[in-house]
């Protein structure tokens, strides 16, 4: 009786202190169910339930362990079975011009001379008198015959209308005869530092193909778009990148990127975290207060420097210790960047004593041998720090380089679809020795490199899976190599989406805020039709996203009503 009375009177403090717990537990806004989630977390590979708080996730396992976190309110999803992977980053972008792009004359797809012609007719003929015809993206080695447009090609179809098109690496300009005359290029202009106007071999006169440092002289000439119109684009470029998967981005840019950025933050249509690099010149009368700002918002930050050691193969201008073996003449060009001799190692000073990251683009292999010979004399004489320094590209490296990344700490920037595309005609340009160590990935990796995935949209596609593809499989587009393009560089599946998840949260110092789906983290995930463990590696490519959610929020559905929060695609 007595045990009786002192459990009644307990039994309010008891209710109470029950109440007081249940309060404090946390309630989810949005649930996903019934998924084959793979974690990218060793220590909890799997999942096929998640439960998101704000932006973050509060609980994950199976549906069992997710059930006391839904509420009335909780918005649950089901996701029948569908593949689950962490939100995708994407470490190296050109991302307002991408988003321009979407927007423009397309010549990628142009397969012979005629072709290349016609699309700038049908784009001079549907714009105004004086309008310039930008962008395009065009690649002569796809051509028929692979010969370098002339602006005798174009001269004919675009005589009131003044024409720049790129290369769809961005090393190497066309332009036709009024723009030329325009922007005053003539055949007794001096190539500058870093450049070359190519010129015709029988009379010097400019054929129109500008690369790398004397692209200069026909930018300052066009007309630069309003921030309105970059406001457009980055629109654009992020509603791409919703249907993408992709949730966060690193722009290799310029400082005034920020403030297109900074407008859609305030408006609330940032819908991807995105990391900024400008150019390494402006370490030289950097404003740290002016980036560091960006530092307090997670979605957008200031990363770092970009520099550049040397041009693009396609282009020719890829630096290599040998020529070229279809021109013996040339053994390409080192950036305007590394102009005047030592400046490059001035500014990464700069950068170190600034404790800042750089990421520094090399493509041939004498172009990362110097980088590399560069920041291992820098490191040799600093305090050992956590820099986390990159190499963009990476592209071709002589054998005893490779292990040197590794050895230095330095990240390996790469963009794996590249490979697929370059491995068409590569071989042709620098033979079959050098080729073998043409995107070496597993051979980085194995010697201890961390690879990070990008997609150098909008050289290549911005869609992840293709960049997964191109990792696993390495089949050219072409067909030609359906065992694989170098196929001892093949890289695993489960290495390739670490490529572009905690690999690449890693190589912007977030990986403990994302990268994989733990609880703690940010609440960004894509959901893709098939699962990629479940199916044969040369059907990746066919895989589609059916959701993403980044923030916390759900802002790419196929199917689902557009709103603010979420996108509709029929592709």
């Amino acid at each position: 009786m007595r045990w009786a009375c002192v459990l009644l009177l307990l039994f309010p403090v008891v209710l109470t202190l029950f109440s007081c717990s249940e309060s404090k537990k946390s309630h989810a806004d949005l649930v996903l169910v019934n998924g084959q989630m793979w974690t990218v977390n060793p220590k909890q590979p799997w999942a096929s339930a998640v439960a998101i708080e704000k932006n973050t996730i509060i609980a994950l396992g199976s549906q069992k362990d997710i059930e006391p976190y839904i509420l009335e309110k909780t918005e649950v999803v089901d996701l029948k079975g569908a593949f689950v992977l962490p939100g995708f980053i994407d470490c190296h972008t050109h991302f307002l011009e991408g988003g321009f792009s979407l927007d423009s004359i397309e010549l990628k797809e142009a397969g012979s001379k005629e072709a290349f012609i016609r699309r700038i007719k049908e784009k001079a003929d549907a714009i105004k008198e004086g309008e310039w015809i930008l962008n395009g993206n065009w690649d002569h080695q796809q051509f028929e015959s692979p010969l370098l447009p002339r602006k005798e090609w174009i001269d004919p179809v675009t005589r009131n209308n003044p024409v720049c098109v790129n290369r769809h690496d961005g090393h190497m300009v066309l332009l036709n005869s009024l723009a030329l005359k325009m922007c005053g290029i003539s055949n007794a202009t001096s190539d500058p530092p870093g450049g070359e106007i190519v010129r015709d071999p029988q009379n010097g006169e400019p054929t129109g193909i500008l690369i790398d440092a004397a692209i200069r002289l026909a930018e300052k000439h066009i007309p630069a778009p309003s921030f309105e119109e970059k406001v457009n684009a980055c629109r654009a470029a992020l509603e791409h990148a919703r249907a993408c998967g992709v949730t966060s981005v690193h722009d290799m840019a310029y400082s005034s990127h920020f403030e297109v950025y900074q407008k859609l933050l305030e408006q609330d249509e940032l819908t991807a975290c995105v990391r900024v690099y400008v150019q390494i010149p402006q370490v030289d009368d950097i404003d740290l207060k002016e980036f560091k700002q960006w530092e307090s918002n997670s979605l957008l930050v200031f990363g770092g420097l970009k520099g550049f050691v040397d041009g693009s193969l396609g282009s020719s201008s890829a630096l290599f210790f040998d020529p070229y073996t279809e021109n013996p003449d040339r053994s390409g060009l080192l950036h305007a960047h590394m102009f005047p001799e030592g400046i490059m190692k001035e500014r990464l000073l700069k950068a170190e004593k600034l404790r800042l990251q750089v990421a520094v683009h090399a493509i041939g292999d004498k172009a990362n041998h110097m980088i590399l010979d560069i920041f291992q004399e820098i490191f040799d004489f600093s305090e050992a720090r956590d820099r986390r320094w990159r190499i963009e590209h990476a592209q071709h490296l002589i054998a005893e380089d490779i292990g040197r990344f590794g050895q230095l700490g330095i990240i390996a920037s790469v963009q794996p679809f590249h490979a697929i595309d370059d491995g068409r005609w590569a071989e042709k340009m620098i033979g079959e020795e050098r080729i073998l160590f043409a995107y070496p990935f597993l051979s980085l990796a194995e010697k201890g490199a961390l690879l990070a995935f990008g997609s150098d949209w909008t050289v290549a596609p911005l869609d992840p899976i293709q960049g997964i593809y191109a990792a696993v499989t390495r089949r050219t587009l072409d067909g030609q190599n359906p065992e694989g393009w170098i196929p001892g560089e093949k890289i695993s599946l489960v290495d390739a989406i670490k490529g572009y998840t905690i690999n690449a949260a890693y190589s912007e110092f977030s990986e403990q805020l994302k990268g994989s789906l733990e609880i703690g983290k940010k609440a960004d995930l894509v959901v893709l039709d098939r699962n990629l463990f479940e199916i044969p590696p040369e059907e990746i490519s066919r895989a589609r996203v059916q959701m993403t959610v980044f923030d916390g929020r759900i802002i790419f559905q196929k199917g689902r009503k557009k709103s603010r929060d979420s996108e509709e695609s029929n592709s």
